[in-house]
């Protein structure tokens, strides 16, 4: 599992508009952006860097975000979801978000996220 400082965005500049950063607090379990790429801003239609998820509307590309960040956070392990496009949706093709946990200050502290859109799901 890598560190959350050895993560630098800046290194990864064809992937960072579809990564994010993601803050995991402990005591009470919550979630914060820490910061979230162009192209998931644009689809969520929202800046959400310095946003806790549960303060925030779940809707595409972050529908059941807590619920995988909680399993992320209690496996150690990365997760995976694939949501479709729903009915009323601008948008009709799905998309795929990944969580990989990292290590920090003795327990996880950070997860790097990576969604994708694509064709219809």
């Amino acid at each position: 599992m890598p560190f959350w400082d050895d993560v630098k965005l800046s290194s990864l500049p064809d992937l960072a508009d579809w990564l994010m950063l993601v803050d995991a607090f402990q005591r009470p379990q919550r979630f914060r952006f820490n910061s979230v790429g162009e192209r998931i801003r644009e689809r969520y239609g929202a800046n959400l860097a310095g946003a806790f998820m549960d303060e925030i509307d779940p809707k595409i590309p972050l529908e059941f975000f807590i619920a995988q960040a909680s399993v992320t956070i209690e496996s150690g392990l990365p997760t995976f979801f694939k949501g479709a496009a729903s009915a009323g949706s601008k948008s009709r093709s799905g998309y795929t978000r990944l969580l990989l946990p990292m290590w920090g200050n003795g327990h996880i502290e950070m997860m790097l996220g990576a969604i994708t859109f694509g064709s219809k799901t």
